[in-house]
């Protein structure tokens, strides 16, 4: 049986719970290819304690992907376990605080699309439904619109819409596959942020992009603030569109 898609507006209700008490209970944490966006990496990282390089290592196998061309980041796991997410238990998700997106936000499907002239964002959803899954026969009822509070997933979505926008880009304006130098840069700034880091304050790798000195002040400490600039860097590197040069 496929899943199944519902479109959804924001204030359309859907009937659904997650909880220990339900019985496919963890099942969505198998059989998985669970991708990973920069975001999500910052947050996960943060919450274990690790750099973003010794995180990358652990926890994360990297590929190109076939539909963008661009360096695309996976957590690792065991073909001996049923490819489990290697931060499941049996009591539930061990960096729930922290999840991925896409763990988040399900049993919603996201699709965003950016108005190139205005840059505006528009947002589409969808109610998926996969066979194995028993939260739908829970009573708890609410929007899409309650659900993405609920959940955090405002300021995911606002930064993962900054990786959506450089895909944008590099489909537009670099259609051809990037070089090993391209993908470095591309790799540094998305998702090693403290190597990143280290790069902008002890080799002045913005110095180019010039960006306001309380902003450069704020990243020193900041990952969020950082990735943003990171992002900024990226667009202006890779395509030479700064675009205001602010992130």
């Amino acid at each position: 049986m496929e899943n199944e898609l519902t479109p959804l507006s924001p204030d359309d209700v859907f009937t659904f719970s997650c909880t220990p008490a339900v019985a496919c209970f963890n099942e969505c944490c198998r059989n998985l290819n669970q991708f990973l966006t920069p975001y999500d990496i910052l947050r996960l990282k943060n919450h274990l304690g690790l750099s973003s390089s010794v995180f990358l290592e652990r926890h994360t196998v990297t590929h190109i992907g076939p539909e963008t061309g661009l360096p695309v980041v996976v957590l690792r796991q065991d073909p001996a376990s049923g490819m489990t997410c290697p931060f499941v238990s049996d009591r539930g998700c061990i960096v729930y605080e922290a999840r991925p997106s896409s763990c988040r936000a399900y049993p919603l499907a996201r699709l965003a699309s950016r108005c190139r002239e205005t840059g505006k964002v528009t947002e589409h959803y969808a109610l998926m439904r996969e066979p194995h899954c028993r939260g739908f026969r829970e009573e708890k009822r609410q929007t899409v619109r309650q659900w993405i509070e609920d959940q955090g997933l405002s300021a995911c979505n606002e930064m993962n819409d900054l990786l959506m926008e450089i895909i944008g880009l590099k489909s537009r304006l670099h259609p051809q596959p990037l070089d090993i130098r391209e993908r470095h840069i591309f790799h540094l700034a998305c998702y090693d942020l403290d190597a990143f880091r280290k790069q902008v304050f002890e080799k002045d790798l913005l110095k180019e992009m010039a960006p306001d000195p309380e902003l450069l002040l704020a990243a020193e400490n900041d990952d969020t603030v950082l990735l943003r600039l990171a992002m900024a860097w990226l667009k202006q590197t890779l395509f030479g569109k700064p675009e205001g040069g602010e992130p």
